[in-house]
Formats: C-alpha cells, sequence, structure tokens
C-alpha cells in the first residue's frame, strides 16, 4: 500500500513536471527555429510541442504573420504566475482547444541560452 502510494505521488510529480506548448511558426523563419531548437535541448522539463505553421490557416496567418515566433502554453489554469499573465488573443481562442486554457508566454530573447528558457518555463509549472 505504501508503494503504491508513492508511486502515485511520483506520477503526480511528474505531471507537475509537464507542459504542453504550441509554438506559431512559419517556413524560414530563423527565430522560430532557433527557438524550437532550444526548446528540444531542456531536458528537465517533460515538453510536449506542438509546432503550428501559421501559412496553413489564414486565421493563424492573420494574428501572427508579424508575431512570430509565438509561444502559448496550454492547459495551466491555476498554475502559480501564468494566471497572473491571461489573456489570449483571437487568433489563439479560435483554435480547436479551449481558449480559457492558452496562456500567451512572453517571447524570449534570441540570444537566450536554453537554461534561461528553461528557468522562464518553470515560472509556469
Amino acid at each position: 500500500m505504501l508503494e503504491q502510494h508513492a508511486y502515485s505521488h511520483l506520477k503526480q510529480q511528474e505531471q507537475d513536471l509537464s507542459l504542453h506548448l504550441i509554438l506559431y511558426s512559419k517556413p524560414g523563419c530563423h527565430l522560430c527555429e532557433g527557438l524550437q531548437e532550444k526548446l528540444v535541448q531542456i531536458q528537465s522539463l517533460d515538453l510536449a510541442l506542438d509546432v503550428r505553421d501559421i501559412t496553413t490557416r489564414d486565421d493563424w496567418f492573420q494574428a501572427y504573420q508579424y508575431e512570430i515566433p509565438v509561444l502559448v502554453l496550454v492547459g495551466s489554469e491555476g498554475r502559480g504566475k501564468a494566471e497572473e499573465e491571461a489573456g489570449a488573443g483571437e487568433a489563439i481562442q479560435s483554435s480547436t482547444l479551449h481558449p480559457s486554457s492558452f496562456i500567451p508566454l512572453p517571447r524570449p530573447s534570441p540570444r537566450a541560452t536554453v537554461q534561461q528558457l528553461e528557468k522562464m518555463l518553470r515560472q509556469y509549472l
């Protein structure tokens, strides 16, 4: 029984360290590619990364053509600092997922290291 409790506690901790992110991007965007490469290098967080090409949907393109890369956190209601920065945009709201679970994240500097990006993302756990 104690082992089962410890296992379920461990599984909960693993879930707490996971983030589902959406990266709005487009082909040939070097800033987008650089951010994606850094996100993939983060080892200490369980990241589910969904890269969306804004040229495949007109609503995404209209909303983000001058804004990419746009990084959005999904499914984070009630998680720390994420609530402070709530306020999803129109294109986020038109996505197939429920818009209240979308939190636009601040755009990291292209000069940010993998460690700095990881530190920023940890604020949203």
